[in-house]
């Protein structure tokens, strides 16, 4: 195993994605012959699982260390462009707002601070008011509903 750590660390990005692409082809087919009973051995889908695993490890490795090289500036550029891929309803929002989490915890952890309400001091204080108005609202309501009740005549009692 640790042989193949080394091969695949060895490997291009290009190479990495095409290797792992392979293996998720391979492990299509590995389930898809475990489904018709035709798999002769049935450890080759943990066997195609785990170097699936081992490539997507070494390619966010990668990515870490590329985005430990970046600049603060550079990471709120990305940031910015990211966010207004998020805010469109284009496909790929949904890997854009992913990217985005980590990269202001990339730039947070840099020293760079973060515009606008995503930071996270004043959203507390302008909820916490709300919550309590809402609590004592609903106590309120749930009184004069408990009041109204009592005040109502009994309902098809007929007398």
């Amino acid at each position: 195993m640790p042989n193949k750590m080394k091969e695949y660390r060895g490997m291009s990005d290009e190479q990495l994605t095409l290797t792992l692409k392979d293996l998720e082809k391979h492990l299509f087919q590995l389930r898809f012959q475990s489904a018709t009973d035709r798999l002769e051995t049935p450890s080759e889908i943990r066997k195609a699982k785990r170097d699936i695993a081992r490539i997507r490890t070494l390619q966010r490795e990668k990515e870490l260390a590329k985005l430990e090289g970046l600049a603060p500036e550079q990471l709120a550029t990305r940031i910015t462009s990211l966010s207004a891929k998020e805010a469109s309803n284009a496909p790929g929002k949904r890997q854009a707002h992913r990217q985005v989490a980590r990269l202001k915890r990339f730039y947070v952890a840099k020293g760079g601070t973060l515009p606008g309400p995503t930071t996270a001091a004043p959203a507390p204080a302008k909820s916490a008011p709300a919550k309590t108005d809402t609590k004592t609202d609903a106590k309120n309501a749930a009184s004069e509903k408990s009041e109204a009740k009592k005040t109502e005549p009994a309902k098809g009692s007929g007398k």
